[in-house]
């Protein structure tokens, strides 16, 4: 669809300036090259050592290769929602859909906000419609959620009357909202007033999860009698039906609760699964050509997002050359200097941007706004005639089931038809169909059976392509990761995209993004190797030029790194923390997620979705002041050994070296000292561990690790001796 009322674009591409950081990019893989070429000229005089040192450098070069493609053409779009308000009445709706799944994980107050902060977004209210989806089946969200409705009608007003730009209530009212406000007395009150009947809303959702809901589970509240979460009927409730269309002032969008049908027997395919519900009800229901989905622990941070996901949308020459627009996360009340590594601004900042000029990485789950004809199987190379085939009756309700109502809406989306979304909608009317669409067994017999149509945000692939559409970025917030140690870890492995890549539902495993998760193979390696108390050691002698190629290199690397992070607006100390923490995740939660997925590929083990613990905070980073926030928390899990057994291995080498007990290698000509210096470098990206040896309670390792890492470490030790001296 392209903008036909103004001649005016409604996004520009703006391609940056980075000459120099791809000079540097160029010279760092130069150096690289001629590291291996040296290792090659040189492998005849050497022996294992220098063999596997050949194989990690190789394997950094393909990474760095990957890295440097990525960056080479960094992107930014600037977009013009002023123009896209132009297009009214035409303005097209926009289903947005929020998932939870679990009322104690994730607190409805959570949800609650997150549902407050998309009604209130700057769009004409009777466009669109908030579906929550329910994976917990809980009166208790849907009791939140109702009040909440009530909660809007006195929001959404109060937030575009005066611009309000944080629109999630518990970031508005944390303390430093009226500062940058008017002042005037009309709003001061507004304010005060707003702020008591958000107190009233939180206080109500905190009595009913002590277990005093009102209702009695009566009247609205019945179907959730004798619930039992995993063995239920479909359950779709309107909240709140916007029935204002054409009003300028438009009230609150449409509000809707989904708890599809679960049984015992039946696999539901988790998030996926709750995806696919959302899609198969907004679809009988509203119909809307655009779809936004976030998850219940974010909030939108600019209420015109909708207007710039459109400018995209809308603004290309064909709907071919844009399936989705992705929205990247950033985190509010962040820990200072990202001490666990986890906020991923840089990421977003150059590779992001670098995957923006190519083609675009994956859709991350969350945030992103997509074409409901794409996410129906549309591919951009399917011409009229076949899109037309696809229309019949027969293959429809071979494709998308026996609801009619369904089938019909699917029908209107595929051919371009505007009459599923130009007319007033009867949410009422369309319960029965919504219901007959969430049962679990719908999807039997069709084209869906068997495939989910979506990529959850921690990876587990789903049935969504991009080939040949475009990604653009910018613009969500979400919670604050405040996660250490064992959750920051699992977090990560939970997050390893090995198993994008490696899923027979992979939507394209020629994407262009760099695999990160491919640098497990080398760390691990890496940070063992200098402590290899090998003859002759893994690095060029002092005599030799070549040792000045991995100094430069490692000079060169960490300062153009360095660099990147404080052109960024971050710390020296926040590019350190990054840093260490990549090495540890790789040598930890990465190792884990693909030896996870390698199971998952062999049949042996199946994908499980884990519920985090969510939590809101509204502290505006006030945490930073205890001296255990950053800290590092420990247990006996197993991700915890890799980790360890490195430390050791280098401890006892840097030892080794100290106290002289490592005879003089190559005449006493100084070789050795790299390997210290390497050593010592693991020791410091590792040093949150070597603190764990001596901590205690949840800030100590567990004895159990110790001994097992030692045990690994000894074995590794003497296995090095015995190939050396082979």
């Amino acid at each position: 669809m392209t903008n036909p009322t103004t001649s005016l674009p409604l996004y520009e591409r703006v391609t940056r300036k980075n000459t120099i950081a791809r000079a540097i990019e160029l010279s760092i893989l130069s150096l690289l090259l001629s590291l291996l070429a040296y290792r090659i000229l040189s492998f005849q005089d050497h022996g294992f050592s220098w063999l596997l040192a050949s194989l990690c450098e190789s394997w950094f070069a393909f990474i760095w290769v990957l890295t440097v493609s990525t960056k080479w053409n960094q992107v930014e779009y600037k977009t013009y929602p002023q123009r896209v308000l132009q297009l009214k009445p035409e303005l097209p709706p926009v289903d947005m859909f929020v998932t939870t799944a679990d009322p104690v994980l994730e607190p409805p107050i959570l949800t609650v906000n997150t549902v407050l902060s998309l009604l209130a977004l700057d769009y004409p209210a009777d466009k669109l419609a908030c579906y929550v989806s329910d994976d917990g089946s809980s009166p208790l969200t849907f009791y939140s959620l109702v009040e909440a409705s009530k909660f809007a009608k006195l929001w959404v007003p109060f937030c575009k009357k005066y611009s309000i730009q944080v629109r999630a209530p518990f970031r508005y009212f944390s303390g430093e909202s009226m500062s940058s406000q008017d002042t005037s007395p009309q709003f001061q009150q507004d304010w005060k007033n707003m702020k008591d009947e958000y107190e009233q809303l939180s206080q109500k959702i905190e009595d009913a999860a002590k277990g005093s809901i009102p209702c009695e589970l009566a009247g609205e509240f019945a179907d959730f009698m004798n619930i039992q979460r995993r063995n239920h009927a479909s359950i779709v409730k309107v909240i709140w039906e916007n029935k204002e269309a054409g009003n300028a002032n438009g009230g609150v969008p449409h509000l809707v609760y989904i708890s599809r049908e679960k049984r015992p027997k039946h696999p539901h395919h988790f998030k996926a699964g709750a995806m696919n519900v959302l899609t198969r009800v907004s679809g009988v229901m509203t119909n809307a050509p655009f779809m936004l989905n976030v998850d219940c622990d974010m909030y939108v941070n600019n209420p015109q997002i909708v207007l710039h996901a459109l400018c995209l949308l809308l603004g290309v020459k064909s709907d071919k050359d844009c399936a989705f627009v992705q929205f990247p996360q950033h985190f509010y009340d962040g820990l200072k200097d990202d001490p666990f590594g986890n906020q991923l601004v840089v990421l977003f900042e150059y590779v992001g941007r670098g995957l923006a000029g190519i083609q675009g990485p994956f859709y991350g789950g969350t945030g992103c706004f997509h074409r409901r004809k794409v996410i129906y199987g549309l591919s951009p190379y399917e011409y009229d005639e076949e899109i037309s085939g696809k229309l019949s009756d027969q293959n429809l309700r071979k494709t998308f089931g026996s609801s009619m109502e369904f089938t019909k809406s699917a029908a209107q989306i595929l051919s371009g038809s505007k009459s599923s979304s130009s007319n007033p909608h009867d949410l009422l009317s369309s319960v029965e169909a919504a219901n007959q669409v969430a049962t679990c067994v719908y999807e039997y017999d069709t084209a869906w059976d068997g495939l989910d149509l979506w990529i959850d945000d921690r990876g587990h692939p789903h049935r969504t392509h991009n080939t040949g559409e475009r990604l653009e970025i910018n613009l969500l917030h979400t919670d604050p990761a405040r996660v250490s140690g064992l959750r920051a870890l699992r977090r990560a492995c939970d997050d390893d995209p090995a198993e994008k890549v490696g899923h027979r539902a992979s939507p394209n495993t020629g994407q262009p993004e760099k695999p990160a998760h491919l640098d497990t193979v080398r760390e691990a390696p890496v940070q063992a190797m200098p402590g290899l108390p090998l003859d002759p050691p893994v690095g060029p002698p002092v005599g030799e030029p070549a040792l000045l190629i991995p100094v430069v290199i490692f000079i060169t690397y960490n300062l153009y790194t360095l660099s990147e992070y404080l052109r960024a607006g971050l710390s020296a100390r926040a590019w350190w923390n990054n840093q260490r923490m990549w090495r540890i995740t790789t040598m930890t939660a990465w190792l884990f997620g693909v030896f996870s997925v390698i199971l998952m590929l062999l049949g042996l083990s199946e994908t499980v979705f884990e519920v985090t613990q969510k939590e809101q905070s509204s502290t505006n980073g006030s945490d930073d002041d205890n001296a255990d926030v950053g800290r590092f928390t420990f247990n006996e899990s197993p991700i915890f050994i890799p980790a360890t057994t490195v430390l050791l291995v280098n401890l006892t080498a840097l030892v080794i070296a100290i106290l002289g007990f490592q005879p003089a290698v190559r005449g006493g000509d100084g070789s050795g000292i790299g390997e210290v210096i390497f050593s010592s470098c693991v020791v410091l990206c590792l040093w949150a561990f070597l603190k764990g040896l001596f901590g205690k309670g949840k800030y100590g390792i567990p004895l159990a690790t110790v001994y097992k890492s030692g045990a690994l470490a000894l074995l590794f030790v003497n296995l090095s001796r015995w190939t050396s001296m082979g």
